[in-house]
This record gives structure tokens, sequence and C-alpha cells, in this order.
């Protein structure tokens, strides 16, 4: 895969963001925003290759979230307040709604927004993760993803998780996400901004969502749950390691407006590993979203 270029208007911003000292890219122009949230162990940097596809037709930002990267590991780390930032993040960029894309715990994050603020989503993106009803009822009832979801457990012993994945120097971390991808997904370039990324504050800050999510802070669903109104697409890399294929089934029933994409032989990097096939995904949501909208 040939290395991306940014686009020349790349800026890199800080604001205190819902108390905390937030980290953001941000290119194009316009009134519309597509607003990019990454995983774990990720940052902004995983959204390069959307960056610079969407940014001479639309207004980009890419944060990094509570605790990665140059985004300051400030608690709590519950899923109210992971919200909460984000949210406070689109008041901050001046407008009231926007499409969002996410991935991973950002699309965790994305997909409690659509349920408890639907009014900030023109449109919704996840790449990878399931709705997080589905997602609570096969880790109680399947056994193949309980034990996918084994380092989840392993992320809740006090510091030892950070030790291991600090452990030469985060190489071995990096090769671990480079073997589980397709050859040529990652560039040495990239490799170098990830090591950059995690040995510039540790992942103590994204181990701690974990440990969060696992201790039940923010993570309780509305009962009955809303049903998700916001025009959403589902996108998929079928060789996820870590999520079963079968957590799609039945979000048609949360998800009123739903399309989904799978990509075979594809793990769970999906929008590093098939970027012009994700992009295509997000481009064809947003053209369809943009034409229901009355003149």
């Amino acid at each position: 895969m040939p290395p991306v270029t940014l686009p020349d208007d790349l800026r890199h911003e800080y604001a205190e963001i819902n108390g905390i000292r937030m980290h953001y890219v941000e290119a194009g122009q316009g009134d519309v925003v597509i607003l990019f949230l990454h995983g774990f162990p990720e940052s902004w940097y995983s959204w390069r290759h959307q960056i610079a596809h969407f940014a001479n037709r639309y207004r980009v930002v890419a944060p990094d979230q509570r605790g990665y990267n140059e985004t300051e590991a400030i608690g709590p780390y519950d899923t109210a307040t992971l919200q909460a930032d984000v949210l406070a993040l689109i008041q901050h960029l001046g407008v009231e709604r926007v499409h969002l894309v996410a991935h991973d715990w950002g699309a965790m994050i994305a997909w409690l927004l659509a349920i408890n603020h639907p009014e900030a989503l023109k449109s919704l993106t996840i790449c990878n993760v399931p709705h997080p009803a589905i997602f609570a009822k096969q880790v109680r009832r399947n056994p193949r993803q309980m034990l996918r979801s084994w380092y989840v457990l392993f992320f809740q012993v006090p510091w030892l998780p950070e030790k291991v994945l600090a452990a030469q120097g985060y190489h071995r971390l990096a090769r671990m996400i480079i073997r589980d991808t397709r050859p040529g997904t990652f560039t040495r370039e990239d490799v170098k901004r990830m090591l950059e990324a995690w040995r510039r504050q540790g992942l103590g800050g994204g181990i701690n969502w974990y440990r969060a999510a696992v201790r039940g802070r923010g993570m309780r669903l509305p009962d009955p749950v809303p049903l998700i109104t916001t025009p959403t697409i589902l996108i998929w890399g079928e060789d996820d390691i870590a999520l079963g294929k079968e957590l799609t089934y039945g979000t048609d029933e949360y998800v009123q407006d739903l399309t989904v994409h799978y990509l075979p032989n594809t793990s769970h990097w999906v929008q590093q590993e098939e970027p012009e096939a994700v992009n295509r995904f997000i481009e064809e949501h947003l053209r369809r979203v943009e034409e229901r909208v009355p003149a």
C-alpha cells in the first residue's frame, strides 16, 4: 500500500475539552464535519487514509481521545465521561451535528452517543464493534466470544498490562498488529508514528477505559434500549480475531436504518487494511444521507 499524503492544510489543535487538554487534527473547510474516533491502542493517525480522502470535500476532525497520545491521561474513564468528551468537542468545533465515524472503543462510544444523544449526529459509521446490547449478551452466553475477550480480564490487573505492552519499547505490540493484517498495510512511517504515540505517555489511559467498563460505570443501557434512528452503516472485517462476525447478527433490531458491509480476509484494523473500500462505503453513506436533507 503506498504511503499516505496527508492534506497540506492539516492542522494540529489543542483545546480545553471537558476538563482535559485535548489534541486533535483538522483539515478541510465547510459547515459539514466528519468526526473520526479511534480505538485501542491507536490515535488520530489511524484515520490517515480517511483524512486524506475526505478533506477536499468536508471539514474532517480526528482527536486523540482521553488518555491517548497528546491528549491528557486524566480520569475518570467511564463511558459517560467519554461521551461528554465528544459532545464537548462537537460544541467546541462550532457545529450542532456531525457525521460520526468510529472504530473499536471509539465505536462503542459512538454507539452510546447514538442511543443517548442522537441530536448530535447526522450519520453513524461503525467499524468492527457490535452494538453494546448485542455484545453484552454474547460475552455472557457465547463461550467462543468469552475466550476471544480474555484480554479484557487481563487489563483489570493493576500495572501489569502496562508493563507487558511496553515490553521491548512497544515493538512487540507493533509486531502483533502488523502480523494481524495483510502485508503492506503499515509502512515504516506508520510504525514509527505508532511507537511515538505509545511511548509519549504509555497506554495506561486506554487500558483504564477497559477497567472502568468492567466496573460498570456508565455502561448500563436504558431499558428498553432505544431504537437508533440515525442512519447507520456497520463495516466489518471478517477476520477479526477478537470480535466474531456473529456479533453483527441482530443489529437491525436496534437500528432503524442500517446497512452492513462485510469485508472478507480483513482484520479488526479495517480502515487501515482496506481503506479504499471503507472510504467508498462512507462516501456512499454520506451521499445518501445528504440527499435526504431537504434543500
